[in-house]
């Protein structure tokens, strides 16, 4: 399979303005990515509507692409990209959405994903980690999953799902594996392409998951099992976190 890798970046934030080009050891967050992300990716570029992180990424050698301002999610700022590179001859089989803010991003992870795609049956494929001790669960954070026994995703919450009814929260765990999802998505071409033409949906705009958008009209989405946890940045206090974590490697 040919795999093409897009890491969109946008220099607007609420909570932290600017992250993509926040120093790390010496780089822009964005570099930490690009140079983790390069060797799971046959072809990879950054997808851009900011002049300062364009030229960021060119200064460490980087491919980038200016697109809109106008997207309102990084799936739509993929397919631009994706069809810009397509006119320009490049082809590929299974498409990457790598998130840019997770400096710490492992190849292995990408590879598990794109490797989702060997299933001819795989349209979108995505991550989710088990987790795997009541203080983490207490944690509630970030978005939680629920899948069929054959890994195909059922739901996707900013609520820990599901209840366990008849247990106090504190024992959850013994009773059911809860997964996080990691936000890192692939796609097959033309499923990139349904799937940023569909309009938002209620449960798209209930929750703020785009995922949730393809699940309600229908589609389908594999979730591999990952290994490591994600860590992204949106706040100063996570951006202080993995700089202290990054001067440990």
């Amino acid at each position: 399979m040919k795999t093409l890798g897009i890491i969109p970046a946008r220099y607007a934030s609420s909570r932290l303005p600017g992250k993509p080009l926040a120093q790390i050891a010496g780089k822009p967050m964005i570099q930490h990515v690009y140079e983790r992300s390069k060797a799971a990716v046959d072809l990879l570029y950054v997808a851009t509507d900011d002049h300062r992180i364009a030229e960021a990424v060119k200064g460490f050698g980087g491919q980038v692409l200016m697109t809109s301002a106008e997207h309102n999610s990084g799936t739509n700022r993929c397919l631009e990209a994706y069809e810009v590179l397509t006119r320009q001859g490049a082809a590929a089989d299974v498409i990457v959405n790598i998130q840019g803010d997770e400096p710490l991003i492992e190849v292995a992870e990408i590879k598990r994903l794109i490797a989702l795609f060997e299933d001819q049956q795989t349209e979108l494929g995505t991550l989710a980690k088990a987790i795997e001790t009541q203080a983490d669960l207490d944690n509630r954070t970030g978005c939680f999953v629920v899948m069929t026994k054959q890994r195909r995703a059922l739901y996707f919450s900013r609520a820990l799902i599901p209840v366990v009814r008849n247990h106090p929260p504190q024992e959850w765990i013994k009773h059911h594996t809860f997964y996080k999802h990691l936000g890192m998505y692939a796609y097959r071409p033309e499923a990139l392409k349904k799937f940023a033409a569909l309009p938002q949906s209620t449960l798209e705009t209930a929750e703020s998951l785009e995922q949730n958008r393809w699940l309600e009209n229908g589609g389908s989405i594999t979730v591999g099992l990952a290994e490591h946890d994600a860590i992204s940045v949106d706040t100063p206090e996570d951006l202080a976190q993995v700089r202290a974590l990054v001067e440990k490697i």
